[in-house]
């Protein structure tokens, strides 16, 4: 078979800080298969990031039928195999993309964990550390040696819209709102807002609808501060973190957007959350283990490499 005749499915189904992880995995198989259809099952969320990525010929939505929806599993079913895919990269690795491969007849080339693949990676470092490394070390067995970081180069966004002074730096003071013990005190914030107020940084603060309880705490205390909760996109947080001077957050999801932008990135974890299991991928990320430290010993850090 020829490459060009090659028809590759990728799955990757969520979430959003998985998925940022698995665009540098994604780009490595488009450069080891650049001849070959190659098509992305995913959730909806991630249709438009993975379409403007230009990885994929095809992105798939998943509607990820339950136990008790037969006819959605046999929709499923039939629509992979008209698919006629030969060779399947699976970076959700789950039971639910195990049950997949069985829905094959005949099974594809399958590198990921499910029992009975032909490239399965079963060593236990797989899941030791970040989701990437993970990622790495099982497209190795298919034969792709060389995956990097995506530094998310190609998203753009017009930014002139916020009325931003440079320098700035990016705050992401929230968490899901389900998980606030993940969250750094407000005080806190306000007070490393304050300091960089001081050093002519301007604080850009951002969040969901959910989060404008911190975000318009920090804006009211700190003059200056730019809130711009509930006003930015997806591909704007990027942009966002890609053009500032530092980013200062939580362990949430923007985080893992910013993340591999290649600007200074300080996660904050409580001990709610595992930063070798959850951190951010990026060759600038630092980790703090804020249970740990004072709001100095913090900004300490931040000062320590954007001065």
């Amino acid at each position: 078979m020829t490459e060009s005749e090659q028809n590759i499915l990728v799955i990757k189904l969520g979430a959003l800080g998985d998925f940022m992880q698995a665009l540098g995995p994604m780009k490595a198989i488009r450069q080891h298969h650049p001849n070959a259809k190659i098509t992305l099952l995913t959730t909806k969320p991630f249709t438009d990031l993975a379409q403007k990525s230009n990885y994929f010929d095809e992105v798939w939505i998943d509607e990820r039928p339950k136990w008790h929806q037969p006819l959605k599993w046999l929709e499923l079913k039939k629509k992979l195999n008209i698919g006629q895919f030969t060779r399947v990269y699976d970076l959700q690795n789950n039971d639910r993309t195990s049950l997949y491969f069985n829905l094959f007849h005949p099974k594809p080339e399958w590198v990921g964990v499910a029992k009975g693949a032909s490239h399965r990676n079963t060593s236990p470092e797989r899941t030791a550390g970040l989701a990437f490394y993970g990622h790495r070390q099982t497209l190795a067995l298919g034969g792709i040696e060389s995956v990097e970081i995506d530094n998310l180069s190609w998203v753009e966004a017009d930014l002139t819209q916020f009325e931003i002074q440079k320098p700035y730096a990016l705050i992401v003071p929230g968490s899901a709102a389900n998980r606030p013990e993940k969250r750094w005190a407000v005080e806190n914030f306000i007070w490393v807002c304050e300091e960089l107020i001081k050093k002519n940084i301007q604080p850009v603060l951002i969040g969901t609808a959910a989060e404008k309880d911190i975000t318009d705490a920090i804006a009211k205390t700190c003059d200056g501060a730019l809130d711009l909760n509930s006003q930015t996109s997806l591909y704007d947080i990027i942009a966002l973190g890609r053009d500032a001077k530092c980013v200062i957050g939580n362990d949430t999801g923007p985080m893992h957007m910013i993340a591999p932008t290649g600007t200074p990135t300080f996660v904050l974890f409580t001990s709610h959350s595992n930063p070798k299991r959850h951190a951010p991928i990026g060759n600038t990320v630092q980790a703090l283990l804020v249970e740990d430290m004072s709001k100095e010993d913090v900004l300490e850090n931040v000062f320590t490499k954007i001065d």
